[in-house]
């Protein structure tokens, strides 16, 4: 077979045709493609290729399929992957499987519009504490819906002992934010939209439309810049975030109303102006992004890359986005974190909507897709998670 890739700069909107598929020569580490219904083994899938706009060429393979709305991702120190589905499930990816039983299904999920199990994030102290901690949507006593904080301890791929964290915080069936991620200064950072009502956002007694700092008992830090758990305000719906490698300078991807998605630099106690200014409009108070997307992409779960194994791609700054179905690559100048020196969309709609991405511990990409999240077109096996290799 002739070996052939999809270069850069004729992808289309719509996914790539099964006739650009072809083998790859698969490194040592590769984990083998099977379905998530049962967890039983397949053939390794075939590899799609691309090239970005420096030249350098990678692969995209098939991990795992047949899942339903995998929302958050996070490797264990010993290799096991971890994620969410949004109705409720936390599932394992071990060994080269699916584990095909849920490490955990959560009760009171409210998985209504954007709402339900989202972030995940395993303590940095995993491999001695085996914390779990589940940002999701729930159902309250009173009918209404809230969002809540929840650590769990995991023995042998399953999840107990579970503790409330935060609770009764504000949510709708829009604007849930919910993504987790433990920063370098071992606080655990949660992101919360303005649950469908703007005016949250610049208000501090609310926790929505903030980032919230938490200790990894759900605490405050005695070092948060104001005496709650806001670490940051004025957000409308904010879906990703993390720390540059050597600079610790946190980036954070936020969802705009109709256009003006936002990559913002994210520092303590500033204000990022949601709903009072948008976009790229200032006001000295406020916070301006370093780049605007419009029309809309849709920005969602984000990562640093860290790795070696795409020497390219060493700390360049990936987010998943949906609307705009592609791996969006953002390069900010180490001195200047204001200064973007390269923006490129990658995987333009060969796999459709993507809502997280994070490096794995074999240095590859690993990327889920959200087609059966109500607003895409899922196809064959859908959703999936997906890995980026350099292209042999």
């Amino acid at each position: 077979m002739k070996i052939g890739y999809l270069p850069h700069h004729v992808i289309q909107s719509k996914r790539a045709p099964i006739a650009w598929l072809t083998h790859l020569a698969l490194v040592a580490t590769l984990i083998s493609g099977l379905t998530g219904c049962d967890g039983d083994s397949q053939p390794p899938r075939e590899a799609q290729m691309f090239t970005a706009r420096d030249g350098t060429r990678f692969a995209v393979e098939i991990v795992v399929g047949g899942l339903e709305v995998p929302w958050s991702l996070a490797f264990a120190p010993d290799g096991r992957l971890f994620f969410t589905e949004r109705p409720g499930r936390v599932r394992i990816f071990a060994e080269g499987r699916l584990v095909a039983e849920p490490a955990f299904v959560v009760p009171d999920v409210a998985s209504v519009g954007e709402g339900g199990l989202l972030g995940l994030a395993l303590h940095p102290n995993f491999a001695d504490n085996h914390f779990v901690y589940l940002a999701y949507t729930a159902g309250s006593a009173e009918g209404r819906t809230v969002n809540r904080l929840v650590r769990y301890r995991e023995v042998g791929g399953r999840l107990g002992e579970a503790a409330v964290l935060l609770d009764n915080i504000g949510a709708a069936s829009i604007h849930d934010g919910g993504r987790l991620r433990f920063g370098p200064d071992g606080k655990l950072y949660l992101t919360m939209g303005d649950a469908a009502s703007p005016s949250r956002a610049q208000d501090l007694a609310s926790r929505n439309g903030k980032i919230l700092r938490v200790n990894d008992d759900g605490s405050r830090p005695d070092d948060n810049p104001f005496a709650t758990l806001v670490f940051t305000w004025g957000h409308r719906n904010p879906q990703g975030l993390d720390w540059h490698p050597t600079t610790r300078v946190l980036l954070a991807t936020e969802h705009g109303p109709t256009g003006n998605d936002e990559v913002n630099v994210i520092q303590a106690g500033r204000n990022y102006g949601w709903p009072v200014i948008q976009g790229s409009e200032q006001r000295p108070d406020m916070q301006t992004p370093i780049e605007v997307y419009t029309p809309s992409i849709a920005p969602s779960g984000a990562s640093f890359y860290t790795a070696s194994l795409i020497p390219s791609f060493r700390g360049d700054f990936f987010f998943a986005t949906l609307r705009g179905e592609h791996l969006h690559r953002l390069r900010i100048d180490s001195a200047n974190p204001r200064r973007v020196v390269l923006s490129e969309s990658l995987m333009q709609g060969a796999f459709g909507r993507l809502r997280d991405v994070v490096t794995g511990p074999d240095g590859a990409l690993y990327v889920a897709t959200n087609n059966r999240d109500g607003r895409g077109s899922p196809v064959t096996d859908d959703d999936r998670i997906l890995r980026l290799v350099p292209a042999q």
